[in-house]
């Protein structure tokens, strides 16, 4: 596809969960599947990936990305898949060029972490488009974390990529507490976090970024919802790109092991 001036591809967001998602057949990964084939082809994808964290933001500018299993305690079936597309080092160049040179680069050590290659196993099985992820800038300053108001304005700065044929996809969930976790997959969902889910749900639809930005101002359920920000903060990266004619549409909804929201959408 050639991307003119005004020409841009859909940002997603993606509630990508346990790994074993990677050979689940559900709704969920049949939403995936379903949300690929309505999709304009990209020329390359960059995932945002909540299981990435540096000091710094680094993009993956490799020929060949390595796939990453890092998880512990599955089935051994999980550690013998790969997914074996191949690299984008000039539209990650891009990327890293987009950037403040003072926070981060191109990696060529990292590769594709389950966070990527879990969902686009099932959106695009050939492999066959270029991926390269984008790291979560981690670094803590007086035992902080950078405020979120910095992440969406880095995301914001990195629009051009959408002109370039380039699909950005923030891969978290936001509702993701491991500590309070079901562990059966199909358990029902914890009032908690279903309140908080809609909540956040609830912005998206108003289009009311500030309190997301601030997501401790959204109460105890919220507070449960994100004990973290690395799986919230993938969400922050696909709203910032939402531009003022952009609809925002859920592709799916739903939770897996009673504390983790699998809810997506799509921007554009």
């Amino acid at each position: 596809m050639t991307f003119g001036d005004t020409d841009r591809m859909p940002v997603l967001f993606l509630g990508h969960g346990s790994p074993m998602n990677i050979i689940a057949e559900n709704d969920f990964t049949r939403s995936l599947q379903s949300l690929a084939a309505d999709l304009p082809r990209p020329d390359a994808i960059m995932v945002v990936s909540a299981h990435w964290l540096t000091d710094g933001t680094y993009v993956g500018c490799m020929e060949r990305p390595r796939t990453i299993h890092d998880f512990y305690g599955f089935p051994d079936q999980l550690y013998g898949i790969t997914y074996d597309s191949p690299g984008a080092p000039e539209h990650a160049r891009l990327a890293s060029d987009l950037l403040d040179p003072a926070v981060g680069g191109c990696d060529e050590s990292w590769g594709l972490d389950h966070a990527s290659w879990s969902v686009l196993r099932h959106m695009y099985p050939e492999a066959d488009i270029p991926v390269f992820e984008m790291s979560l800038d981690y670094s803590f300053n007086d035992w902080h974390p950078r405020p979120l108001e910095y992440h969406y304005g880095l995301a914001k700065g990195l629009a051009e990529l959408r002109r370039k044929g380039v699909l950005i996809v923030g891969s978290g969930n936001m509702v993701h507490n491991l500590g309070l976790i079901d562990f059966e997959t199909d358990a029902v969902a914890f009032d908690w976090a279903v309140e908080a889910d809609e909540t956040i749900k609830a912005k998206l639809i108003e289009r009311d970024h500030g309190p997301l930005l601030d997501y401790d101002s959204l109460g105890r359920a919220v507070a449960l919802a994100v004990p973290t920000p690395d799986h919230y903060l993938p969400m922050i990266y696909a709203i910032a790109l939402q531009e003022e004619d952009e609809p925002l549409e859920f592709t799916y909804e739903g939770f897996q092991n009673g504390s983790v929201s699998m809810r997506c959408f799509r921007i554009g």
